[in-house]
């Protein structure tokens, strides 16, 4: 039987992702430092309101609230014998609203890295990294996601080792990296690296592709990179909504609905097929989005000339592969969500 996302991209020539989930609990009350994973069971409530959130603004798909739910995250709040209940909770409520939804809407379980660096520079090994991976996926499975979705992704061992633990879950997945260093992930990926990585892999993703990083001019550059490696899977495209600001006490992006638009526009003429947001991405910058994937018509790649001027300079000069692609501006910290 064809998997809910296969069958919606053979139907569709893009799909409207979600956006921030970290954004959203943070307005809903969420304190820094608290485990959102929690809230699956302790306020399922707010859950089900962020799922909706984004089924409402007209996401095709949408991330299950458990980034964070691997016994190794997990452990730095001595909740790490709580990974199936946490994850199965997290899954069945968006199970509910994406059935409540009366359209086809795919719940994606999120799988996020370990926070442990692997073996031989760290000292998680392979096969721990399976086993952990493994569990969480197996728990999203029984909680009734449709797919898998790894995201924030800078090694290329772990995204190995989480392709390895799917499989033997037997779930279909979606696995991106995060590309804010220069160009490359933080472990020295460059998009080439990861098109051809992908396409090794026993049981490679249906859809792969960026989100998170720097801003979205950022993210775009590296879809155009994608893309011009001729991959044979679909891009996905997840970026975040402008550049993150120190206000009150709190973090702010400056991404504004009309700029996500513009991005979401860029992202599919420069190849990609999911797209949507990352940190600071709210149903308000969705709906936008949405519109304007429906009603702009598509257009040819956008130069690079042209994304720094819809979206902002680019955070860096060098792209990853040693190419200086434009003008820069200073770069600052991320933070997922």
């Amino acid at each position: 039987m064809t998997d809910a996302l296969s069958a919606l991209l053979a139907d569709r020539d893009w799909l409207l992702a979600d956006g921030a989930t970290g954004t959203t609990l943070f307005n809903m009350g969420l304190q820094s430092g608290e485990p959102p994973e929690l809230w699956n069971l302790d306020h399922p409530d707010r859950i089900r309101a962020l799922y909706s959130g984004a089924v409402e603004a007209g996401s095709d798909l949408f991330l299950t609230n458990s980034f964070g739910g691997n016994a190794s995250r997990l452990k730095l709040h001595d909740s790490q014998d709580r990974v199936g209940e946490l994850n199965r909770a997290a899954a069945g409520i968006g199970r509910e609203v994406a059935d409540a939804s009366g359209r086809k809407v795919v719940v994606a379980g999120s799988v996020g890295p370990t926070g442990e660096i692997m073996a031989p520079m760290g000292s998680l090994t392979h096969e721990s990294a399976v086993e952990m991976f493994h569990e969480q996926a197996e728990a999203l499975k029984e909680g009734g996601a449709d797919v898998l979705w790894l995201e924030t992704i800078s090694s290329p061992d772990e995204y190995k080792a989480a392709a390895e633990a799917f499989g033997l879950a037997d779930m279909p997945w979606v696995g991106t990296m995060s590309f804010d260093t220069a160009g490359r992930t933080m472990m020295g990926v460059t998009s080439a690296d990861m098109v051809k990585m992908v396409g090794k892999l026993a049981h490679p993703p249906l859809a792969f592709g960026a989100n998170c990083g720097t801003g979205s001019s950022d993210l775009l550059r590296t879809v155009l990179g994608f893309a011009a490696a001729a991959p044979e899977r679909p891009i996905v495209a997840k970026g975040n909504a402008g550049i993150p600001k120190y206000v009150d006490g709190h973090i702010h992006y400056n991404g504004t609905p009309e700029l996500m638009a513009d991005y979401a526009v860029m992202a599919r003429d420069a190849g990609a097929t999911i797209i949507g947001g990352c940190c600071g991405t709210t149903p308000e910058h969705l709906v936008l989005m949405r519109e304007a994937l429906e009603t702009r018509p598509p257009g040819p790649a956008p130069t690079l000339e042209q994304v720094t001027a819809a979206l902002g300079e680019f955070s860096s000069a060098d792209d990853g592969t040693g190419e200086t692609t434009g003008p820069t501006r200073q770069r600052r910290g991320r933070r997922r969500g």
